[in-house]
């Protein structure tokens, strides 16, 4: 069973037989237990009767049923080749109704397994050897497969280089260590977490820069997955790249180095934004080429200040959920990354663009909460709110986050940006000023509520809370 080199992929028939016979002989289940924690499938066999025993062990397995010698050969004897879909695919099989038990060699076989080990000790041994040898053939695939397509896209160079390293990533993905531990390990680390706050060695979170804000959540924490949402023109980019700003360039305190997916706007836009709000000076006006000379002098002075801010953008606009992680884990590897912010999640493709929209986005969701776990690092998203609060004439809900509900399930925290009520059309509210209300509707380990604010769309910047006077 060569490869089309002529070389024979990585592979251990002894592993594989040895693995088998352990599942078969394990009465209680520990070992084809451990085999479904550690992502192993009918693929992750390279000898094919395998594959097919191993598959009716998993069907077994996953119906609650015992998996012994006696279930798997009842199973074997009963099931047909079209009864495992990716089997009855193949080219080489001629008829769908041939029975299992017959495809690979007969009982005897099943026999063999259960009789070559004595004892299933080994079988942690075993499994480690075929998952191993199973991500090797993955990537000898994977890497031939890339180096065959660069050929035919030489004109999509950095799209390219994006999948393939998405492609890889997700190879890393199941080849990735356990991460189970012990209870006491993690309250070791979460009272090392406390001593260190409260002796001013370790920051609670990365702060917002909204003392409001930081006041109920205490800053965003590693691992969090943060949802700020709204409707249109609300300016949730705005409150997003102002506390990016906040991070990078606090008033006081440490810098904190932010990574930043912007899928809707380039990099050029989003840095003039940030240059023209913290200037203080209106960007349509630098457009229309009617700044003064100190507005000019206040951006030269301001692009200075932003030259040394740690943010790293990434304007990509077509990423999945895969070239995003695997991005976000290399400038983390190189990079001093303490924030990431998305701008923003339906702009983000889905891997799989047959499945419905509402599946893709509750993969992505699932993504990024795994990318914030992974990377240790709280990830701030921008989500759109769906009409229903418009249409209702009321403030959003939870409930009003657009396209999927697992947004809502995985979210650490969610933030909701509205219209102050009463105040988005009240004639006496200045038209330079718009107040908003941020809802913080979800919050995992503190208090919910409302916290007020003020956004100045002359220079797309939010500022802490201002009361305006009445007219």
């Amino acid at each position: 069973m060569t490869d089309e080199r002529g070389k024979i992929p990585p592979h251990s028939p002894e592993a594989e037989e040895g693995l088998l016979g352990a599942c078969l002989i394990d009465p209680g289940q520990d070992v084809i237990s451990a085999c479904m924690e550690a992502g192993l499938r009918a693929e992750s066999f390279f000898v094919p009767t395998n594959k097919v025993i191993f598959q009716v062990m998993m069907d077994l397995y996953s119906a609650n049923s015992a998996v012994d010698e006696v279930t798997t050969l009842d199973a074997l004897s009963s099931r047909t080749i079209g009864s495992i879909d990716w089997l009855k695919n193949k080219q080489s099989i001629s008829d769908p109704k041939t029975p299992l038990l017959k495809l690979i060699g007969g009982a005897s076989q099943l026999t063999r397994l259960s009789s070559r080990i004595e004892s299933f000790a080994n079988a942690s041994h075993w499994r480690e050897i075929v998952r191993k040898k199973w991500l090797l053939r993955r990537l000898i695939l994977t890497t031939s497969n890339i180096a065959e397509e660069a050929y035919a896209n030489q004109d999509q160079l950095d799209h390219f280089l994006g999948d393939a390293e998405a492609r890889i990533f997700s190879i890393q993905e199941d080849g990735s260590a356990d991460t189970t531990q012990k209870f006491d390990s993690a309250i070791g680390d979460a009272q090392n977490l406390i001593q260190n706050i409260l002796l001013g060695q370790q920051d609670s979170g990365v702060m917002t820069g909204y003392k409001d804000i930081d006041k109920m959540t205490f800053g965003l924490h590693n691992g969090q997955m943060v949802v700020l949402a709204a409707r249109p023109s609300m300016g949730k980019t705005s409150l997003g790249m102002n506390i990016a700003e906040n991070a990078a360039k606090p008033k006081k305190g440490e810098a904190r180095g932010i990574l930043v997916f912007s899928l809707e706007m380039p990099a050029e836009q989003l840095a003039m934004r940030m240059l023209c709000g913290r200037a203080r000076v209106n960007m349509r006006r630098v457009r229309d080429r009617m700044i003064s000379p100190e507005q000019q002098r206040m951006l030269h002075t301001t692009a200075k200040e932003l030259n040394d801010a740690p943010i790293w953008i990434d304007d990509s606009s077509s990423l999945n959920i895969l070239q995003m992680r695997a991005k976000a884990r290399r400038v983390k590897k190189q990079n001093d990354v303490s924030l990431i912010v998305v701008d923003y999640l339906q702009l983000i493709s889905g891997t799989d663009p047959r499945v419905p929209r509402e599946q893709q986005i509750s993969e992505i969701s699932r993504g990024i909460k795994a990318m914030a776990k992974e990377l240790k690092v709280p990830v701030l998203v921008l989500s759109q709110l769906n009409r229903a609060s418009e249409k209702e004439n009321r403030q959003p809900r939870i409930s009003d986050l657009r396209e999927s509900g697992s947004i809502e399930q995985d979210a650490d925290v969610v933030f909701l940006l509205a219209a102050k009520q009463n105040s988005e059309d009240n004639p006496t509210v200045p038209q330079a000023a718009r107040d908003r209300d941020l809802i913080i509707a979800k919050q995992r380990n503190g208090p919910t509520g409302i916290v007020s604010m003020t956004f100045i769309p002359e220079f797309t910047r939010f500022e802490d809370y201002t009361q305006q006077p009445d007219a």
